[in-house]
């Protein structure tokens, strides 16, 4: 194997241990290129989980949602964890201990906040309130963007996820740590200023029942402004949470961002460890809700354009899905940068993105956005 050197990152010229095919786009770590692993999942698949399993050992997470006969069960996320006593789910948080679960309950935030000057970078921003005046005056508090005001952005330090190229996997050496900030607490933090919650992370999920309770909270105290709540989601949530999530959010004025990050549900595997069923039903659950408030759009899709991975035929897929739904839906395209496990791949190029984005045009959307536009990289 040899090297290129692009920059500050040295890419590894990596080839495809199933058809031998060649080039910088297919990842060293994972080992196979997108094709063969979209038509022999099978045989790929045991040794993608094998590095799958190896990036959750030094955080001390399960390599797979336990599955214990006498175990607790947990209902918050796709992976419905039986979790024996001492045990944890697969997100790491929850945990079982004298035949109760604890972790991610009203009181247990594990989590970090802070004040994001609005407007922000938020995945959302081109069409939300915060960022464009969107639905002001009933949900905006000027006719542009919000300058002068805050996002409470709230990230939780746990993910029912295992996405190997994560932007923020420095959450992961936190998961199981003993911080603890209520739902009261959390609630408390809402300043004058602040017109907007986000949720994200890691992801809200395993955290739900502490963020639906904060959000409740927080309105309360909040009545008679304007105070949006957000979430920003890999879409794994069970019901009654997904509705509860999309009824908070419709009736504040406020949006749910899923990231869609891949199409087809092998790629999504040996990129996130996890299906994708879940994720699609459920945004096609909250699709219903669109056109109860068309504006400012309540429900966003992204794809982060993994190079080699997530190409024109997962954003095809994706984009067709959606204009089904609605082809009004938002979808904002994202450049990928070298992280976590993979950073033997290129950041994304300009061609790709613009392709991609002809591609989602094409399929009948009409909000087709390219995000992190400082980060795309030159064709190689």
């Amino acid at each position: 194997m040899t090297g290129i050197d692009k920059g500050i990152f040295r890419y590894r010229l990596g080839s495809c241990r199933q058809c031998g095919k060649g080039g910088l786009t297919i990842s060293a770590v994972i080992g196979f290129c997108a094709d063969c692993i979209r038509t022999h999942f099978e045989e790929v698949w045991p040794k993608i989980k094998l590095v799958h399993d190896r990036s959750r050992k030094p955080y001390g997470l399960p390599e797979d949602p336990p599955r214990a006969e006498t175990g607790i069960s947990c209902q918050l996320c796709v992976h419905h964890c039986r979790i024996p006593e001492g045990g944890v789910g697969f997100c790491g948080l929850r945990r079982v201990e004298s035949g109760t679960i604890k972790g991610g309950r009203p009181h247990e935030g594990n989590l970090s906040y802070y004040y994001d000057p609005l407007p922000t970078n938020c995945v959302g921003d081109f069409v939300c309130p915060g960022g464009t005046g969107c639905g002001y005056p009933t949900y905006a508090v000027s006719k542009g963007a919000e300058h002068g005001h805050n996002n409470l952005a709230v990230f939780y330090h746990a993910c029912s996820f295992n996405c190997l190229y994560c932007q923020n996997h420095q959450f992961k050496d936190r998961t199981r740590s003993p911080q603890r900030i209520s739902a009261r607490q959390l609630a408390g933090a809402v300043q004058d200023k602040t017109t907007c919650i986000c949720y994200f992370g890691g992801d809200p999920t395993p955290h739900i029942l502490h963020a639906l309770k904060t959000s409740k909270l927080a309105l309360q105290s909040s009545s008679g402004r304007i105070l949006r709540v957000c979430w920003e989601t890999n879409g794994g949530v069970q019901e009654p949470f997904l509705s509860m999530m999309g009824r908070l959010s419709l009736e504040s004025g406020g949006c749910i961002k899923f990231d869609l990050k891949a199409w087809n549900e092998s790629v999504h595997y040996a990129l996130c460890g996890v299906t994708n069923k879940k994720t699609l039903e459920n945004f096609k659950v909250l699709s219903t809700l669109v056109e109860q408030r068309p504006e400012p759009p309540m429900l966003i899709a992204s794809t982060l354009l993994v190079p080699g991975y997530v190409d024109e035929e997962e954003v095809a897929g994706i984009s067709g899905y959606l204009a089904e739904l609605n082809p009004e839906i938002p979808y904002s395209l994202l450049a990928f940068y070298p992280h976590f496990h993979l950073q033997d791949l290129p950041t994304t190029s300009q061609t790709h993105a613009l392709r991609c984005k002809g591609v989602a045009e094409s399929a009948g959307l009409k909000r087709v956005h390219i995000g992190n536009l400082h980060l795309l990289g030159k064709d190689y």
